[in-house]
């Protein structure tokens, strides 16, 4: 981390009220200490000695509170450390009772600094507390020498230790918060790109496949205009616009197609077809139960689509829709006997078409279904889908009768 032009080291928001908590221990046990060793001092010692110590204690008090405030409010403080460094040492060389105090004094050195200054700082401290210590030993007592050289070598091994972990934690915390960032950023664009997705395939299933076949309506009235079948042709192109209407409303609204949520779904799904195909047969088979609404919007929109391409592109004479119940899914299979075609061959989506097969395909495979395309040319065309259903406990099932639903539409 780089150091400020008055060699202190500025700290990130997060590690200051915890660093301010640990100054004011520091603080506290340096005024503590100041006054237990003042007192120490002046009792042994005679008035003609403590005149001048304790004016230098004072002094060295003063240029402490100084050097506290101006950390405290971030501000220059290299000159007021220096000279209280000095004035410590020069007072626990000739008083050893402040011996006490280097801790204090040391602890402040290195919240103040950073670097070789701190370093410089906590060796000048602990230099002189072992000289005034081995003065007070009678210059006996090696212990006295090497024991304040010791514990400060000792401490700036652990306080280095202690803020190598800090920043280390910061710039972990720093790295997981860019990453979260980018996380957050990569979802919003992934959401976008599926709701974007989804919106297209709604609006593919029903407003674009139903103009295409309101402009195929048109184009035979247009042909056989004047004669009476015109008049069918064009109502029929009223109603499917109207239709249109209705399901880009909801669109607008709910992204839901009228109807979806209410009412059986084999008369829906019948429905559904019969606005694009004319000629439909519905078969079910096994126990009709309720599907999710995820489950039916599906199979609605799947049965527009395969209807929708039926009547575009087919040009069959008969069409089919099956629906299965089965107990842990429901299958759909929607058949027609036209001119059929490659499915290996189909070109890609472009602004011509080409989306009907691969949106639903996306929304049989979101559900964690199957949906799969058996055609070849000449020999009609089978899209059939199969989409799990939740698990249900026996007593909560549907105990709706089996049966077996075939009619003829024409």
């Amino acid at each position: 981390m780089p150091e400020s032009p008055n060699g202190t080291t500025p700290r990130p928001p997060a590690f200051r009220p915890t660093m301010g908590r640990i100054d004011a221990v520091v603080h506290l046990s340096f005024a503590v200490l100041m006054v237990a060793s003042g007192v120490r001092y002046v009792l042994r010692h005679s008035p003609a000695d403590n005149l001048w110590t304790v004016a230098l204690a004072a002094a060295v008090c003063v240029l402490y509170a100084v050097v506290a405030v101006l950390a405290q409010r971030r501000q220059p403080w290299l000159l007021w450390m220096v000279a209280l460094v000095l004035a410590w040492a020069v007072l626990v060389i000739a008083a050893p009772s402040f011996a006490w105090c280097s801790f204090a004094l040391f602890f402040l050195s290195r919240v103040a600094f950073s670097g070789w200054i701190a370093s410089l700082a906590g060796a000048v401290t602990a230099i002189a507390t072992a000289i005034g210590l081995f003065r007070l030993s009678g210059d006996t007592d090696v212990a006295m020498l090497l024991g304040p050289i010791a514990a400060a070598v000792l401490l700036t091994l652990i306080y280095d230790r202690i803020e190598h972990d800090a920043a280390l934690q910061r710039q972990l915390h720093a790295e997981v918060s860019r990453a979260q960032e980018r996380l957050a950023a990569s979802e919003r664009a992934a959401g976008i790109a599926v709701e974007r997705e989804r919106v297209s395939r709604e609006i593919h299933d029903t407003v674009t496949q139903g103009l295409a076949s309101s402009l195929l309506l048109l184009e035979a009235a247009q042909h056989s205009w004047p004669e009476e079948g015109a008049k069918v042709e064009v109502q029929k192109a009223g109603t499917l616009l109207r239709q249109n209407l209705a399901d880009t409303r909801s669109l607008v609204h709910e992204l839901s197609a009228p109807g979806l949520d209410s009412g059986p779904l084999p008369e829906a799904l019948e429905q559904a077809a019969r606005q694009y195909v004319d000629a439909v047969r519905l078969q079910v088979t096994g126990d009709p139960h309720p599907v999710p609404a995820e489950v039916r919007h599906a199979l609605m929109r799947v049965t527009q689509s395969a209807a929708a391409n039926i009547k575009l592109h087919a040009q069959a004479e008969h069409a089919s829709l099956t629906l299965g119940f089965l107990p842990g899914a429901v299958t759909l299979d929607v058949f027609d006997d036209g001119r059929g075609f490659d499915p290996a061959a189909v070109p890609p989506p472009s602004d011509k078409g080409g989306y009907g097969l691969r949106a639903m395909r996306q929304r049989v495979e979101q559900l964690g279904g199957v949906f799969s395309v058996e055609s070849s040319p000449g020999q009609g065309t089978v899209v059939a889908a199969q989409l799990p259903l939740p698990r249900t406990e026996p007593s909560q099932a549907n105990p709706a009768p089996s049966v077996r639903i075939e009619k003829d539409t024409i």
